[in-house]
């Protein structure tokens, strides 16, 4: 037998190689639910029923009726972040290994250790939950097994079980991810949030403006939070009850982030006259979506951070079972 790296830091170099497979995990998430969805899209436009409430044509495809298009519209956005994440994670992992200096190999580092996580979980999640209203718009023929639909469900479902079930991504990324720089990666990574909101003023006014805003703030507090119980040992209780809420709570928000910087990139190219006007007016409509269907819902995830561990200790064996 050979050894691999040092003695008794076996289990340190075997993350090498985990964290890589998490986040490959995580595309493969991506990749399950951007098949359900063209599969999906492809059904709704070809099956017929019922009037548009748009143009009142009968016998429409089922695509012109509202709540098709609309889980049509939040399977895309949802895709498109996930995506984002799990792309950004990649980045962040060459930065962290071959950025220029030593601090910028550093910071880039912690983005990498506190996206992971992210990017696993999130993302597997993600494919799961499109690939489930996949078979949704098929209705009963998602059951049928030559459509298809339902063996995108059963693909994605094992993704966020395998390489770190979702909730340990969860416990890593309060338990170690989020504090082992003393929370600095997630300071940064909430800088960058705010950064992008005066930008965001200068595309879009109201409503999806303020939901990012809401969402920035609501994932602030929440990591001071989950921060301020990590420092009281008797608090561990709390820390662990908040960790899946935190991590999709996160999640959301950075999907949020990189939504928005694509329609800030979009509107730019539009105003150049470059590209393809169609797709870009699909990017910055593709944020307007992802902020009323998803971060218009941050305030319950923050409530689920701060739940606390009492409230679970109450819910004993016996409770569950009575």
């Amino acid at each position: 037998a050979e050894l691999v790296g040092q003695p008794h830091q076996g289990l340190s170099h075997m993350f090498v190689m985990m964290n890589a497979a998490r986040l490959a995990v995580g595309v493969e998430g991506v990749g399950i639910a951007e098949r359900a969805y063209q599969h999906a899209l492809e059904y709704a436009r070809e099956r017929k029923q019922g009037r548009s409430v748009w143009t009142g044509v009968a016998n429409a495809p089922i695509i012109d009726h509202p709540d098709v298009r609309r889980t049509l519209s939040v399977m895309k956005a949802k895709i498109a972040a996930a995506r984002a994440i799990c792309l950004s994670t990649g980045v962040a992992a060459d930065l962290a290994r071959h950025a220029a200096t030593e601090d910028e190999r550093r910071k880039w580092k912690g983005r990498e250790d506190l996206f992971t996580p992210i990017a696993k979980a999130w993302s597997t999640d993600i494919g799961c939950e499109v690939a489930s209203q996949g078979v949704q718009i098929h209705g009963g023929m998602g059951f049928i097994e030559e459509t298809g639909a339902a063996q995108y469900y059963r693909d994605a479902r094992i993704a966020p079980i395998y390489e770190g079930t979702n909730g340990i991504q969860a416990m890593d990324l309060v338990g170690r991810k989020l504090s082992q720089d003393g929370g600095q990666s997630a300071r940064d990574l909430i800088a960058d949030f705010k950064a992008t909101l005066p930008l965001l003023g200068r595309l879009y006014t109201g409503k999806p403006v303020d939901r990012f805003a809401n969402a920035v703030e609501a994932v602030e507090d929440a990591t001071l939070w989950i921060l301020d119980a990590k420092a009281d040992k008797d608090r561990a209780a709390d820390v662990l009850t908040a960790a899946d809420a935190y991590l999709k709570l996160l999640g959301d928000v950075t999907g949020g982030w990189m939504l928005a910087k694509g329609a800030l990139a979009a509107k730019a190219e539009l105003d150049a006259g470059t590209g393809d006007p169609v797709w870009l007016e699909g990017k910055i409509a593709l944020y307007e979506v992802y902020a009323a269907n998803v971060l218009g819902h941050v305030s319950s995830r923050l409530a689920a951070v701060g739940q606390g561990g009492a409230l679970l200790e109450r819910m004993s064996a016996d409770v569950l079972a009575g």
